[in-house]
This record gives structure tokens, sequence and C-alpha cells, in this order.
């Protein structure tokens, strides 16, 4: 008995046992479906050949989609790897899955390969923390849509201030200059912004706007002696705060 599938793979060809024949066969897609089944008796000495037909109706997996980020949580600006597993009960799909990250900015589309697509994402800021993160896989001819969910936990990248001050030594009639820069701390990125308040004891603090990280701000003249310098960033939504200090030394 030789069976033809329909879906334009090679035909099989069983004996028959009392007069029955069977075999199986796997359908990969759905395309084409219902494909048209046809089993052919060759015949023999006795018998004429003959042939039957049927359909098989084939439907789409159903496919389940999940979605983890790493690392979670994250500092702002921090690169985040996004990996969406698509699974079904047989088989593995193959497509695209589409990502958003619940930040407002645009989404990313991905290729499905050995059942898993991933992208990286970058937040840029706390606010809306955590994000809700959504991956939604289209389907083919074979496999279902469907789509998961997680979030995103981002907390504030650390700074680093450094704190100088110029001259340094001065003497009793000099300004004194005060100039700090901060820095953030890898893993997180970009350039802090927000104030830092400059001190040196003894005279009033100033606070002052950070401009592409750096700040600065000038005293009236000290005594003789040394003198502490400090800068308080005080750090904003993004981004934590941290402190520097230097020693002054005025001189006669």
């Amino acid at each position: 008995m030789t069976f033809d599938f329909g879906g334009g793979t090679a035909p099989a060809t069983v004996p028959l046992t009392d007069g029955a024949a069977a075999t199986s066969h796997t359908y990969t897609r759905t395309s084409g479906s219902p494909y048209p089944l046809t089993g052919t008796y060759n015949g023999d000495s006795n018998f004429t050949a003959s042939t039957g037909s049927d359909t098989q109706t084939l439907s789409k997996s159903k496919s389940m989609t999940t979605v983890t980020s790493t690392p979670d949580p994250s500092a702002s600006g921090q690169s985040v790897t996004v990996r969406a597993t698509v699974s079904a009960a047989s088989g593995t799909p193959t497509g695209n899955v589409t990502f958003t990250f619940g930040d407002g900015t645009g989404s990313a589309t991905a290729p499905v390969s050995g059942g898993v697509a991933t992208v990286t994402h970058a937040y840029t800021g706390t606010t809306g923390s955590p994000f809700t993160l959504s991956a939604a896989y289209g389907g083919n001819d074979s496999f279902t849509a469907s789509s998961g969910t997680d979030t995103q936990m981002v907390n504030k990248a650390a700074t680093s201030t450094v704190v100088l001050s110029t001259p340094n030594p001065s003497t009793t009639g000099d300004h004194v200059t005060v100039t700090a820069t901060v820095t953030t701390v890898a893993p997180g990125t970009g350039t802090p912004t927000g104030s830092i308040t400059l001190a040196i004891a003894g005279r009033t603090p100033q606070t002052v706007p950070l401009v592409d990280g750096r700040a600065s701000a000038v005293f009236n003249p000290l005594p003789k002696g040394t003198h502490l310098v400090t800068g308080n960033y005080n750090g904003e939504v993004s981004y934590a705060p941290s402190s520097g200090t230097t020693i002054q030394v005025v001189t006669n």
C-alpha cells in the first residue's frame, strides 16, 4: 500500500497485513491544510489495484511566550538584555518577537532562533520604575501568536564626586575657586545633572547647578591655616547623591 500525504513529502509504501496497512506522518506546517490523503493499493496476482482518499485538517500549535530581563534591577543608563522564550507542546516556533519596554521609547523586533529572541535596552531614568516589559510573538504558519510580560526595576545610578580648590596653597589675600566634578559609576551611564553644594569650613556654603557634570564657586580670602573643602552632590531622579573633600592650605 502506498500512501501520499499531500504535503509534497515522499510517499510511504507499507505491506498489507490481514487486508490493512498503516503508517504515520508528521505535518510541519498548516499552509495547504486540509491536505489530501491518498492510499493506493498496488494489486497483486489475485486482486486489482485500487485507490482511496481522505483529507487531513491541521490546526496551529498553541504557543506560549515568557519574558525575562538581566540584570534586574539595573542602574539608570545600564544596558539590559531582554529575552523572550517561545515554546509549544511540540516543535520549535520560528518567526519574530516585538518587544516594548514601558518607558515610552520605540519597540524593537528580533527573530526567534531556537525558540528564543533577545534585544538590549538601556533605561535612561527611574521615573516609572518598575517598567512593564512585553514581548509579542507574531506566530507563523504552524504556531499561534502569543505574548508575555515582565517588569524591570531601574535604580538610581551611583555617582562619584571629586573636589579641587585653586590656587592651592593660597595666601590670605587670594580668592579660592572650588570646582567639583560629578561622574557616574559603572554600570550606570550618563552625565549627572542637578545641583551641588560647595563649602569651605567657616564660609557660607554655595549651592550651584551642574553643567556637563561640573560646577564651581568662588570663596572670599581665607585665614592662614588648613581648611576642609567639601562638595555634596544632591542627586536627582536618576542619580544618587555623593560627596567629595579636599584640604585647602593658606599661607601668609
